[in-house]
């Protein structure tokens, strides 16, 4: 099997899952991104009414969105099992705090509508609100981290993390969380304009531009920051000059949403978003190869594409189960946006 891929078709295992566990991300920040962008911005709507919009714009999604999460958890640890290891215990306290997070939105979503009382209903929405602000954010610091580097060391052969979860929080990872929140607030207004309609509609459609500077603001200062103390990110591009149309193609994603906003075509607007984010993530894939976690200060502790991954054998196994669910993950998401595409209407069944 592994000699078909290598030899055969002359494919390098460990960049094809590289590719595929961006990929699979990718997918993540796209699709739930949406999510935690409506319940960042679920409390600046006042009536319960626009509450139950809000809600229900995600309704029928949320939860097959974070499949992607699991998806992509599961090819890095079958993948880059070093990577997962050393990660996961190294970020044990932030990925609780993320779990809890994400578990307490979904509760909040299901427990919301069980009352009619307005106490249990506007306790569960500051939840709803909370989980997901915590929750992009602490992707946003995950992100700056790996970025910017972790202090890892070698313990009888094995890499291991040597810091602590405070070491976590320095100005550059919070600065991107921050960046992330803001991204992902603009997605969600671009998405919960695009299913509702009448006095919410337009509520959103005036928010949106004042997510997308704030998104631009934040986008722009984390750029600097960047460019100044984190030089390795930009390494790539400067070597090979072709990957600057990535950089390029997410400007003019950016820059596209206020145009498509302007002439009220939501749709083209959330495409736009959706290329916006899918570009970041080139951009992140880009500057990290072929790196999957770089160690700070000392780069020889980083974990590698090569030094981290699997045997080969397990790559061209793992690579067919892939070629096989990916696609129903794929046929899975395109369906269920099919069936329940257009407006929100609220009914009986609605939460």
């Amino acid at each position: 099997m592994t000699e078909f891929f290598t030899q055969t078709l002359g494919l390098n295992l460990n960049i094809v899952w590289f590719l595929l566990v961006g990929i699979l991300f990718t997918g993540y920040a796209v699709l739930d991104g949406f999510d935690l962008g409506v319940g960042i911005m679920h409390l600046f709507t006042k009536s319960d009414e626009e509450r139950r919009l809000m809600l229900n714009s995600i309704g029928p999604v949320w939860d097959g969105n974070e499949v992607w999460l699991v998806t992509g958890g599961g090819a890095l640890f079958a993948a880059f099992p070093n990577v997962y290891a050393t990660v996961f215990s190294g970020f044990y306290l932030a990925f609780m705090l993320l779990l809890a997070s994400l578990i307490f939105r979904a509760v909040a979503i299901e427990f919301r509508s069980k009352q009619p009382q307005g106490w249990w209903r506007k306790a569960w929405d500051l939840g709803f609100s909370a989980g997901s602000f915590v929750s992009a954010l602490l992707i946003g610091v995950a992100l700056g981290n790996i970025a910017w580097g972790i202090p890892l060391t070698t313990i009888d052969g094995h890499i291991e993390f040597a810091g602590t979860f405070l070491g976590l929080l320095h100005p550059y990872a919070l600065m991107l969380g921050v960046t992330t929140v803001a991204l992902f607030a603009m997605h969600g207004c671009i998405y919960a304009m695009m299913k509702t309609e009448g006095p919410l509609h337009e509520k959103l459609r005036g928010w949106i531009n004042n997510t997308v500077i704030l998104f631009i603001v934040c986008y722009a200062i984390s750029t600097l920051l960047t460019l100044v103390y984190v030089p390795s990110m930009t390494e790539k591009l400067r070597e090979t000059p072709w990957f600057i149309v990535v950089a390029i193609l997410n400007m003019l994603a950016i820059a596209n949403i206020p145009r498509e906003i302007y002439h009220k075509r939501d749709f083209n607007a959330f495409l736009s978003s959706c290329a916006a984010m899918i570009t970041l993530m080139a951009l992140f894939g880009i500057g990290m190869f072929p790196n999957l976690v770089l160690s700070n200060p000392d780069a020889v502790h980083s974990l590698t594409i090569y030094n981290a991954a699997s045997s080969q054998k397990t790559l061209g196994i793992m690579l067919v189960i892939a070629l096989i669910g990916v696609p129903c993950v794929l046929v899975y998401t395109a369906c269920i946006y099919y069936i329940f595409r257009g407006k929100v209407k609220l009914d009986s069944h609605s939460y």
